[in-house]
């Protein structure tokens, strides 16, 4: 899995002047954001670190996309560097998770979703 984690990562390197626009900076924000709890949502109810790490990246595709097509319904154009910002920030967290979550059934977890009975 680190194999691929350094493939995703090349054209993060190669594109890390995407990243100097403010308006890039707030949709790679939104990304890490929506990304992290997706994340722990998945991961939370799998326990599985794939399938957390999968939906990280979805889910900040998703949500980059959705308000890309809003925008372009309203007039603004589909900016495809925006809806890559976005994704990078899920990409960006789900690495980030992926690293540090422990595998397994674990007693503490990292986001707590659910009450204890």
């Amino acid at each position: 899995m680190k194999f691929l984690y350094i493939l995703i990562l090349i054209p993060t390197l190669t594109f890390a002047q995407l990243l100097t626009e403010s308006d890039k900076q707030k949709h790679f924000s939104a990304g890490v954001v929506l990304g992290g709890i997706a994340y722990g949502i998945v991961l939370e109810e799998t326990e599985d670190k794939t399938a957390a790490f999968v939906a990280s990246i979805v889910t900040a595709f998703a949500a980059g996309y959705i308000k890309e097509t809003y925008d372009a319904n309203n007039g603004i154009s589909f900016d495809n560097r925006d809806l890559l910002a976005t994704t990078y920030g899920g990409l960006s967290m789900g690495i980030t998770l992926d690293i540090f979550a422990r595998n397994g059934k674990r007693k503490k977890r990292i986001l707590k979703f659910k009450r204890k009975r």
